[in-house]
């Protein structure tokens, strides 16, 4: 019934694109009209609508058509470029915060200079998102041209750009390019400061995310992390890593009784389909009796049995040349939507460590988390979000459930003469691969360019082996290989090119053909597996019919494939079976295509529950991080009102020592505990009182009494300093408590996290007891900072006012070890950049992280270095 109606009156997608259509014509009608003016005219009316906007005397919607139009005739005239009707729907779209879906080679960087240049009238900056530094410097250097003739400066925030004042300059631009780990990690850093004029960011005004999908689904299941070394160690790596090997793998028998228990035979059992593995009851006792320990789940071996679970997901869940590469003495990740090496990225929560023990290389030290941030909450602070991609219908769900984004496919400017064939498949993977290349030497014979899909460096490199006993000519292109990315690509669409690639997503890469090449019929993409995510497979097959360029792509299967193997139906191999199929035949139809999805749709389904549940578990800490980061920032500001917040610090203490005392309201004076105050006073405060001078009828008089006293002696110790100085002491240490005592909830909340999971043995929520129990850990917190900061300014020691400058060393002195705590730490993409050769630095050589210092006065020395992170 859907189609039919879909048939006869056009899907939702449909109308709204036919909408859009009209306002594109009625920017066409203006097109005249900016052709007709000089470059001088055309400016100044740019400029004019820039004011009326920043006057507020027309909105940017009434302004858009204008907007566009002039904008189009600017890019005619600097670019040589006039964007298509296509191109004004897409900018469109973006502009009302929604994502466009756009097929590969329609020219989305061109989309975006429309609705850039038309959020930029408002002054209040635009942040464009690529999916890397190159991309970022490419395409701001590509439209600054442009941006430059309609009045706006220009700034690409890269990973080069060490320097402060010259990243702030980039963001002080009206329009920001650069990676989602730049913005992010910078939006932590701020955080960080002790002076609000060090920060680089300005306000979260609109950002157009480009590879909307991997960077907001693919890249949104490791969160941005900046840490430093703990003081909490776990040397148990090695000993879980052979424990992990000497255990024998069972299975689950499955009863057909409901009420029988499921049984489980060996040490542990693998759970292909949700990676995991799980040890059974003969396991743990094995376990506990290699450890030397009674219960391995009680509180205090918490570390052991955390360190099991992650040797067993290193041994058996993770492959090496699938997973990871050990390269240098390190475990590298590869990315499994790109394919390429995740420099500096390392799995969280001890996993890298297992990984490293596991493959005996030097383990690294564990970390904790001094800042961190998913970036769905990061990108969710924008006051507008937009996006493009060419393949985001399948997460469409994903886009508007986490972040509010629906999607608008956009029809492709020239029609697509791609022909896609069905999937074919095979019993074995040999014969599948043996149907690949005999496919590909044909092709090649031909001199038709072949782009080959892999799922992995192992399967690449199975198939290199195979083309090169055929002694057909071939160039591959896997994380190994990232390096020569660029001419590997440049040279895919060449003659007879026969190119091995794996995970082809967001390489930005640009495949041109010749004439005789599409003569010949084009390119065609091989794939020689489906990935789990449908956008892959998709995004493989847009390498190909650019433009409308003929084209061919075909996937070739096995029943051996990760995919069909775990979640395939069963149904394709009885069809295999019952239609006799023979050694190096394939059985072709659409209806196993359609199982291949399905498939596809459960393995996506799984994906988008793991980010929701990320995502669950870290809004929890969003909104505790956005009271802290809240008043950190007031801090930080200049005309803070610090005395009042001290006062309310003071009553909260005095009110806790009441309560401590056990001294409530109402209750005889007599029975008043003064024992415990004065201990409480000579304990926390150094200060001796006597009790004659806190003695009181009552409640409220007593609360007056103490608060008075503390207030008292306070003020007279703090009257040597200079307003302004006692100011600056005040905040600054208050900076300094508020940063400790964060970074140890940080640690808590990682803790309290990684075991939070055992509650549902329980039969109870984890998620329901995670928020329960952080938020009493929150409320804790923040009672300890208000108590913390009252002990810490009464013990502090002043010089005298004949010595102020002695204060004020000290004062920065103070300031100083802030700061290189903060500069010491590294995020999870810089560290293993820096650190890659791990040669011996000498103590006085300039620091390899770029700092300008000595190396031991930076990394060289203790303090936050050399910081872990990410999770998987």
């Amino acid at each position: 019934m859907f189609n039919v109606f879909s048939k006869i009156f056009g899907t939702r997608n449909d109308r709204e694109v036919k909408q859009y259509r009209k306002r594109a014509e009625a920017i066409n009608a203006l097109e005249s009209k900016y052709e007709s003016l000089s470059d001088e005219e055309l400016q100044d009316n740019f400029n004019e609508l820039k004011k009326q906007v920043q006057e507020e005397n027309r909105s940017l919607d009434e302004v858009l058509n204008d907007a566009f139009a002039m904008t189009r005739e600017a890019s005619k005239r600097v670019l040589n470029m006039r964007p298509y009707d296509v191109q004004l729907v897409g900018a469109m779209v973006l502009h009302e915060g929604r994502i466009a879906e756009m097929k590969t080679g329609e020219g989305k960087t061109l989309v975006g200079s429309l609705v850039v240049s038309l959020n930029a009238l408002s002054g209040k900056g635009v942040h464009v998102v690529t999916v890397n530094d190159y991309l970022a410097s490419r395409d701001a250097a590509e439209l600054e041209p442009l941006y430059n003739f309609l009045g706006y400066s220009v700034g690409a925030i890269t990973g080069d750009i060490r320097d402060d004042g010259l990243r702030r300059e980039q963001y002080i631009s009206d329009i920001t390019y650069g990676t989602n780990n730049e913005f992010g990690f910078d939006y932590l850093r701020d955080n960080m400061v002790l002076d609000i004029n060090e920060k680089v960011q300005r306000e979260h005004n609109f950002v157009i995310v480009d590879e909307v999908d991997s960077i907001l689904i693919d890249e949104a299941r490791t969160p941005l992390i900046i840490s430093g070394p703990t003081n909490h160690k776990n040397s148990n790596y090695l000993k879980a890593n052979e424990i992990a090997l000497g255990l024998e793998r069972g299975e689950v028998i499955e009863s057909k009784d409901p009420t029988e228990k499921v049984k489980t035979t060996g040490d542990y059992t693998v759970d292909e389909k949700n990676k995991s593995v799980s040890l059974t009851e003969q396991g743990i006792e094995k376990a506990e009796e290699l450890f030397e320990v009674e219960n391995l789940y009680s509180l205090e071996n918490a570390m052991l049995s955390h360190s099991l679970d992650q040797a067993l997901k290193a041994n058996y869940i993770f492959e090496k040349d699938v997973d990871y590469v050990v390269k240098d003495n390190q475990v590298i990740i590869v990315d499994e939507f790109t394919g390429r090496l995740s420099e500096g990225r390392r799995f969280s929560e001890g996993l890298h460590q297992a990984l490293e023990a596991k493959e005996n290389v030097s383990i690294q030290e564990e970390s904790q988390t001094l800042a961190d941030i998913t970036f769905q909450n990061y990108f969710r602070m924008y006051d507008k979000l937009a996006g493009m991609t060419g393949t985001a219908q399948t997460e469409a769900t994903e886009f508007a459930e986490i972040y509010s984004l629906d999607v608008v496919s956009i029809p492709t400017n020239v029609e697509i003469q791609r022909i896609d064939k069905n999937d074919l498949i095979y019993k074995s993977e040999r014969e599948k691969f043996e149907a690949v290349c005999n496919r590909i030497k044909e092709l090649h014979e031909k001199g038709q360019p072949v782009l080959v899909g892999t799922a992995s460096i192992e399967k690449s490199e199975a198939l290199h082996k195979i083309l090169k006993d055929k002694k057909i000519p071939h160039t591959i292109l896997n994380a190994k290989q990232h390096e020569k990315e660029g001419k590997i690509i440049a040279d895919a669409g060449q003659r007879g090119a026969v190119t091995i690639a794996t995970n082809m997503a967001g390489r930005g890469v640009d495949i041109k053909l010749t004439q005789e090449i599409l003569d010949l019929g084009g390119l065609v993409i091989l794939g020689t597996e489906r990935h789990e995510s449908r956008r892959i497979d998709n995004q493989l097959r847009g390498r190909a019919g650019r433009q409308g360029d003929v084209g061919e792509s075909q996937f070739f299967l096995s029943l051996e494939d990760n995919l069909l193997r775990i979640f395939g139906s069963d149904k394709i191999a009885g069809i295999m079976e019952r239609v006799g199929i023979e050694e190096g035949e394939h059985i072709e139809s659409r209806m196993v295509t359609r199982a291949v999805e399905n498939a596809q749709k459960k393995v996506e389904s799984m994906h988008f529950e793991s980010r929701k549940h990320l995502l669950e578990y870290d809004d929890v800490a969003n909104e505790q991080r956005k009271v802290i980061y809240s008043f950190r920032n007031d801090l930080l500001k200049p005309d803070y009102d610090i005395d009042s917040k001290l006062e309310e610090n003071r009553a909260e203490y005095i009110a806790n020592i009441l309560a401590g005392a056990e001294i409530i309201d109402g209750m005889p004076s007599e029975d008043y505990n003064y024992d415990y105050i004065l201990a409480k006073f000579k304990e926390e405060l150094h200060l001796v009182v006597k009790l004659e001078d806190i003695q009181s009828d009552s409640y409220e008089e007593l609360e007056q009494n103490l608060i008075s006293i503390i207030k008292e002696v306070y003020e007279k110790k703090m009257s040597i300093a200079a307003p302004e100085q006692k100011s600056e002491i005040e905040r600054v240490l208050y900076l300094q408590i508020l940063d400790n005592a964060w970074r140890e909830h940080l640690y808590s909340m990682d803790t309290l996290k990684t075991g939070i999971g055992l509650r549902g043995y329980n039969q109870k929520d984890p998620l329901v007891e995670y928020k329960k129990e952080s938020y009493n850990m929150f409320i804790e917190l923040i009672s300890n900072i208000k108590n913390e900061i009252i002990k810490i300014l009464f013990t502090v020691q002043l010089q005298s006012n004949e010595d102020t400058q002695k204060e004020q060393e000290a004062l920065n002195k103070m300031k100083e070890q802030m700061e290189e705590v903060n500069e010491g730490a590294i995020t999870n993409v810089e560290e293993e950049k820096i650190f890659a050769n791990d040669k011996k630095i000498a103590r006085n050589d300039p620091c390899p992280c770029g700092s300008g210092k000595k190396y031991k006065q930076c990394h060289g020395k203790s303090g936050p270095k050399r910081g872990l992170a990410a999770g998987n």
